[in-house]
């Protein structure tokens, strides 16, 4: 048996859903480590479509263990409406389990959230792009020692205490800071001592479920919300996230060490799509930017944005590559570059004073003025969704992903031809 983790390797969208949810069926628990209902993963079984945003992919298998660990925010309301929607859908959720450790989103965070948001685009003119969800919020008041865990929920005199004292400090800073209107703190309380009566069937110790279920043998999936360049410390700081989605963020919020993980695989796909502001360096703001965009279907699970998208960008899967220690790649859209004529892939940067990059600048201002140096690859045709080997797909599309696999320095061994479960290839 083994524990895998599964990341994303470039701005997220990249279809770790699929992945997970392929793996997953063989899967004794899945553990949802980070992030919060500002990720969105879709997966497709049979001629049903499922998008998730709090629930590990793992939930549509019974036997399954699905963990949402301590490193994940959650949003009770939005997650019981999620239990709810595929309890209607014939899914029960009985095999759902919640780190109690896991911080709550308060409705104070959604409102400085978007308040905070607005206030500083017009301050400096620089929108982060933030789903206005209270993601970061909740992880601000987490890392100040002000959080509202799950365990508090159960807790009615407790959680009390918590939403006044917390809730005073933040109804100012909205109202004064802000000029945003006050929450009525006793509705609040009322509100989410309701969702504690729901949810607490389902609170555990995450970390002793994953360290049982690793002492017994079992396998264990590790599911990534986001990606590597959303990561706090190693993405394109400030245009990222929270938390860490990056493969070390795993064991952080389930509470399990290293030695207990045997693989990392990182989901990438054969373009490069991004979602809000940042330097993007292969962006194409041209006809075929629009034609890959339209021909994958390039718009937000969560949010329904249209996705930035641009060609295959090598320095940044080898930053994947190194920052995740990743030991293979899953590549998806193989079967949306077909019949577009010429590929490009970029190898390496050039700055404006004419510095060559092989690996992924650590300052923003350097990346911006990266331009990419491309290297262009006979493009491949015909309808790739009914190819189920390697050796069935078009030559000059097996030669593009050699040459992937060698400017990468990774093996790709998940290559995905279609949206459906049955549309992939293993090596």
């Amino acid at each position: 048996m083994s524990a895998r983790i599964i990341v994303g390797t470039q701005w997220g969208d990249e279809g770790k859903g699929k992945v997970i949810d392929i793996m997953a069926a063989k899967a004794d628990l899945v553990v949802r480590s980070s992030g919060g209902n500002n990720a969105g993963h879709t997966v497709v079984h049979g001629d049903q479509v499922y998008k998730l945003h709090l629930l590990p992919s793992g939930i549509l298998y019974p036997e399954t263990v699905c963990l949402i660990g301590s490193g994940v925010v959650v949003d009770p309301g939005v997650l019981l409406e999620e239990i709810s929607e595929m309890n209607k859908r014939g899914v029960s959720c009985d095999n759902l389990r919640i780190d109690a450790r896991a911080d709550i989103i308060m409705p104070w965070h959604r409102e400085l959230d978007k308040l905070e948001e607005e206030f500083k685009a017009r301050q400096t003119g620089v929108n982060v792009g933030t789903t206005g969800r209270g993601i970061g919020p909740c992880y601000a008041d987490k890392a100040d020692r002000v959080g509202i865990r799950m365990y508090d929920l159960v807790y009615p005199e407790c959680l009390k205490k918590l939403v006044k004292n917390t809730g005073e400090i933040k109804n100012l800073t909205i109202e004064k800071v802000y000029g945003g209107k006050a929450f009525d703190l006793d509705a609040v309380f009322e509100e989410y001592k309701a969702y504690g009566e729901k949810l607490a069937k389902y609170m555990a110790d995450g970390s002793v479920i994953t360290f049982e279920a690793h002492k017994a043998g079992k396998e264990i999936l590790f599911e990534g919300a986001q990606a590597t360049l959303l990561d706090i410390d190693f993405g394109t700081y400030p245009f990222v996230t929270s938390s860490h989605p990056i493969a070390g963020g795993a064991c952080v919020g389930t509470g399990v060490g290293p030695k207990i993980i045997d693989e990392v695989i990182g989901v990438g796909k054969s373009y490069t799509t991004r979602v809000g502001n940042g330097p993007f360096p292969t962006e194409l703001n041209d006809d075929m930017g629009v034609l890959i965009r339209e021909r994958g279907k390039e718009y937000g699970v969560t949010t329904g944005r249209p996705r930035r998208t641009g060609w295959f960008d090598a320095v940044i899967m080898r930053h994947a590559v190194r920052v995740n220690g990743l030991t293979a790649i899953a590549i998806n859209k193989f079967d949306t570059l077909a019949d577009i004529g010429t590929l490009k892939v970029c190898t390496a940067y050039e700055k404006s004073d004419g510095t060559v990059l092989k690996d992924f600048p650590v300052t923003l201002e350097e990346l911006a003025d990266c331009k990419p140096i491309y290297e262009e690859i006979e493009g491949y045709e015909g309808d790739l969704s009914k190819c189920r080997s390697f050796d069935e797909l078009p030559e000059k599309c097996r030669a593009y992903i050699s040459r992937l696999e060698e400017l990468c320095g990774c093996p790709i061994t998940i290559l995905g031809v279609g949206p459906g479960r049955d549309q992939v290839i293993f090596r």
